[in-house]
This record gives structure tokens, C-alpha cells and sequence, in this order.
């Protein structure tokens, strides 16, 4: 989709970032982004010659950085609280840096005047940290969930999250109106079309992706699968396996939530963009060296054709169209595979124990099935 006005330069800064940083052919890139590569090639000459103010428009006045004085500090770093309640002192020191602020204190000496000049409540104690797991690269594994419905002036809205699990590059923050599949295939279309594909997704076991059985796959799952992603789910009632994306919706209430009600989703959108951007390319992470997750991102190399690749398997297996009741037969005996899978080939790959197969659909083992017993259900 083309650039928004409410976002414009977010969107061209993402762009450049992820030009510098990614390995994605360029015209690749620029449709990601909906734009030609003559305007992709005139923001990087703009951005190599004059840096972030090369790429608002011409007819905008440039910022200016009034002089410095001990009061301003304080000033600054009250604005930079009320954007972002969540960060602690270190971050907030960071990024006063950033901003070429001169006298900044140390974080310590930062937290003391928060606590002094009553910027935010006191921080409640909580509890000891769990050990959180990380992905090696960018893109190996992205993090999907919603948040709980969120009141509106008008209505609600459901926020929906997508997290790169190396990075913490928010890839997908968007103002939904219910959790349904067809929602969420949109979404991650879009995602896709931008970033390139993930090698997995972890997700919680609620719908629309998960199932409470675990032998039943969702629609969407399928739909995952053949593109060639791995679904994972977290453990249930264990919310720290997503630690990361649970961690970022509290930033969320305490940024975009804790003022006044938004009247209604495109509002509450265009709030979730202008946080997405600075998470993304002003937030200093700890788990990062106090750097911003841009940083660390780039865009996949399993680029999104907007197409599901053909299914094949190897000339050994035993292909099989699964019925719309979800089952197939091999031999005279029934296997269920689930309705998700109907009318889609499957394929049985033997193993070296007669009779013992291998269920694949796509390039990933559903499960292994013995034909030596009964019919399965």
C-alpha cells in the first residue's frame, strides 16, 4: 500500500534502514513499500546526504535545538517520560544523548529526578525475571499474539501484535475490530509483502491459529505451512515463552492506553503507528546495548510472491487428497488428518520399519503413523 500522509516519514526512514541493512533486491524492496525505485533511490540519495531531515518533505520547516540549560534537561527528559512511561533510567539517559542534550545526567541521577519532580507513579515491585530464550537471526522466529479488546470512544478495538523475536522489531501493530482468521491472514499478507517471510511463528493456543487438540490443525496454521513456516505454540498457562511480546504489550497500555479513551479505531491506528515507529527506531533496548531494534533488523530473504507454492514430495511417497472430513486412505485403512487439510494433497514418505510412514503435508511432518494397527482416528 502506498505511503499515508500520518505516516509518511516513519514509513521513509523504515525504508532506508532496511535498504542499508537487508540483502533484498531493491525493486523487491520498493514494492514492499509500494513505491518506485526512482522515489526508493531519491529518500536514500536524501538520506545519505542530509540524514533523517533529508527525508521530510521540502516544504517543512527544519528543527531547531535551542540552547541547553539544567532546566531544559529536566524539561526534555519530563517530555520523553510522558511518551514513554515504561523506560527506566538508562534508556531515557540514552536517548537524551541521542538528542545531542547537553548536561545529561547519569541513569541513576535520571531516576532520582523522576522520583523527585513526580514525572510518573512509583514503579510497583514485581517479580524475579525468567530466563527468556532469543532467536540467533532476524526472521527465524516472529512472535504473533493480541492483546485483550481495548475500550473506545466509539466501540473497541483489538490490538494485534507481531514481534521479531532476534530484534524486537515490531514488524505488525494494527487496530483490528475482531480475532477472526480471515483478519489475521490480511495481516500477515501485508507483513509479508514488507519483510519477507519467517522461517517460524510463536503463538499462543487461542484461536485463531491454535487448537486445543493437538492433533487438529487451524486454517490458518495450514495456510502457514505451505508457505513454508513453522508454527509453534507456547506452552499453556505458561505466558513467558512469549515473554517478549508480553513485555511489549505492557509498554503498549502504559503508552498508547493509559491517557484518555481514542474516539475510535483509526485513531487508535494512527497512535499505534507513531508507537510502532519510535519502538522501532528510537527505543533503546537493554537486551540490546542500548540500541534501537533497527539496528538489528533486517528484512527476510524468502521473499513473499503473494502466491502459495505448489505441493510436491518425493517420488517414494504415497500422495493422498484428504477428504472434507479430514481423512484419508492408504491401503485399506482410514487416517484422520483434519478438515484444515481437506482437499489438499498429503503425502506418506515410508520409513525404514514396514508398514511405519511418515505424514507430511508441505515440507513438515505432521506426525508418524503406524499401519501395522488398526485404523487410526
Amino acid at each position: 500500500m502506498p505511503w499515508q500522509e500520518c505516516s509518511r516519514m516513519d514509513r521513509r526512514l523504515e525504508f532506508v534502514r532496511l535498504a542499508e541493512a537487508s540483502g533484498t533486491p531493491f525493486t523487491t524492496l520498493c514494492a514492499g513499500f509500494g513505491i518506485s525505485p526512482k522515489t526508493g533511490y531519491k529518500w536514500l540519495t536524501r538520506y545519505a546526504e542530509e540524514g533523517v531531515a533529508g527525508l521530510a518533505d521540502r516544504s517543512r520547516r527544519p528543527q531547531t535545538s535551542p540552547h541547553r540549560t539544567p532546566d531544559a534537561v529536566v524539561a526534555a527528559l519530563a517530555e520523553v517520560v510522558a511518551a514513554h512511561p515504561a523506560w527506566g533510567g538508562r534508556k531515557l539517559h540514552a536517548v537524551l544523548v541521542a538528542r545531542g542534550i547537553a548536561g545529561v545526567p547519569a541513569p541513576s541521577t535520571i531516576t532520582a529526578i523522576i522520583q523527585r519532580e513526580g514525572l510518573r507513579p512509583p514503579v510497583q515491585p514485581g517479580t524475579h525475571p525468567v530466563t527468556r530464550f532469543e532467536a540467533e537471526t532476524p526472521n527465524d522466529r516472529w512472535q504473533l499474539d493480541f492483546m485483550g479488546p481495548r475500550p473506545l470512544r466509539t466501540g473497541r478495538v483489538i490490538p494485534l501484535t507481531l514481534l521479531d523475536d532476534h530484534s524486537r522489531y515490531a514488524l505488525g501493530l494494527e487496530a483490528v475490530p475482531a480475532q477472526t482468521r480471515a483478519t489475521v491472514q490480511a495481516v500477515l499478507a501485508a507483513c509479508f509483502e514488507r519483510y519477507g517471510l519467517p522461517s517460524e511463528i510463536l503463538t499462543d493456543n487461542g484461536p485463531p491459529w491454535g487448537s486445543s487438540h493437538p492433533r487438529t490443525r487451524t486454517q490458518l496454521e495450514v495456510w502457514l505451512m505451505q508457505l513454508g513456516i513453522t508454527v509453534t505454540y507456547g506452552r499453556p498457562l505458561h505466558p513467558q515463552t512469549q515473554g517478549k511480546i508480553e513485555r511489549f504489550h505492557r509498554t503498549i497500555q502504559l503508552e498508547v492506553f493509559a491517557g484518555p479513551l481514542w474516539p475510535d479505531r483509526p485513531a487508535a491506528q494512527s497512535a499505534f503507528d507513531a508507537f510502532r515507529h519510535s519502538s522501532n527506531h528510537d527505543r533503546p533496548h537493554e537486551a540490546l546495548d542500548l540500541q534501537p531494534p533497527d539496528r538489528r533488523y533486517q528484512r527476510s530473504s524468502r521473499v513473499w510472491t503473494g502466491e502459495l507454492p505448489p505441493l510436491e514430495y518425493a517420488d517414494d511417497a504415497l500422495v493422498r487428497i484428504v477428504t472434507p472430513k479430514g481423512i484419508i486412505r492408504v491401503y485399506g485403512h482410514t487416517l484422520y488428518v483434519g478438515e484444515a487439510f481437506q482437499r489438499l494433497p498429503v503425502g506418506l514418505i515410508p520409513t525404514a520399519t514396514d508398514g511405519v510412514y511418515r505424514l507430511l503435508f508441505a515440507n513438515q511432518q505432521l506426525r508418524t503413523v503406524d499401519l501395522r494397527q488398526h485404523d487410526q482416528p
